[in-house]
């Protein structure tokens, strides 16, 4: 697979050889739906938590007498069917969020992803980025020059200039290979690879 190799400027100036077996594949849209998904259900903590009709705070009065009224008869307020009554079946902080995906589905979800931005032109290479020293200012210098707002950069080292650097400019996120995810691939506009990372993608994932 060819990919572009950016320049300081964001010009394409030449071809990289990229590894088939992560930036050739097919575009699977059910199984990255299903990564991604996946992803965001692991991320959640589970902390919600509602009051059944036995937690409520009511009191265990009869609203009003069983008949003669017109109106369906009722024992107390903490009925789910009143306004202010408890739930029926209500969410639990001991609920699990969890969904399971195999280590072969997620490769493989991971490398159509990478694919997929290939063949958008949403994906490039460039020999490394670095910072001088930890400045936002520098780095946000150069992906101007570049003509990048949102940007996913998977660097083979992450140091703490450039981590640093990275922290406080919005759309930008800079991560190593290992902590590379589905969500931020499919959310981020450009994806900026290093010569070094993408031999450490292509032993993850193909």
């Amino acid at each position: 697979m060819q990919l572009e190799l950016l320049n300081d400027q964001g010009q394409a100036s030449s071809k990289y050889d990229a590894p088939e077996t992560v930036f050739g594949r097919a575009y699977n849209e059910d199984l990255v739906h299903q990564i991604v998904v996946a992803y965001q259900a692991n991320a959640r903590q589970g902390t919600r938590a509602q009051k059944d009709r036995e937690q409520v705070k009511h009191s265990t009065k009869k609203p009003f007498k069983q008949k003669g009224t017109g109106r369906a008869r009722a024992g107390m307020t903490s009925s789910p069917i009143w306004r202010g009554g408890g739930r029926t079946f209500p969410n639990s902080p001991e609920e699990n969020f969890t969904q399971k995906i195999n280590k072969k589905m997620y490769r493989a979800g991971m490398a159509s992803i990478l694919s997929q931005l290939a063949r958008e032109g949403r994906l490039a290479v460039v020999d490394t980025l670095t910072v001088e020293a930890p400045k936002t200012k520098l780095l946000a210098a150069k992906f101007k020059a570049m003509n990048l707002n949102s940007v996913l950069v998977i660097s083979d080292q992450v140091d703490d200039n450039l981590y640093l650097a990275s922290r406080n400019l919005p759309n930008v996120l800079v991560v190593e290979p290992r902590y590379a995810d589905p969500l931020s691939l499919v959310h981020y506009k450009k994806v900026l690879v290093t010569k070094a990372a993408i031999d450490q993608l292509k032993e993850m994932f193909a």
